[in-house]
């Protein structure tokens, strides 16, 4: 390889690196500066999963007494 393929080649890595680093640095930018309104609703999506769990919980648990429960009626 002559000098200034070398040279040519080198510039092309030197301007994927940058690009790389530079979207890696865009990415985090964007992570840090959370959107409240989304928090809120990240936060609620998390409560509601919860309450859906216990909801499950529930009925998996007590599936014979429900039925039974059911049944009488």
């Amino acid at each position: 390889m002559s000098s200034t393929q070398i040279f040519v080649l080198s510039i092309i890595a030197i301007v994927l690196c940058a690009n790389i680093i530079q979207g890696r640095c865009k990415r985090r930018r964007k992570k840090s500066e959370v959107d409240p309104e989304l928090e809120e609703s990240l936060e609620k999506i998390d409560q509601l999963e919860e309450r859906i769990r216990v909801l499950e919980r529930i009925i998996t648990e007590n599936r014979y007494d429900l039925k039974r429960e059911i049944d009488s009626l």
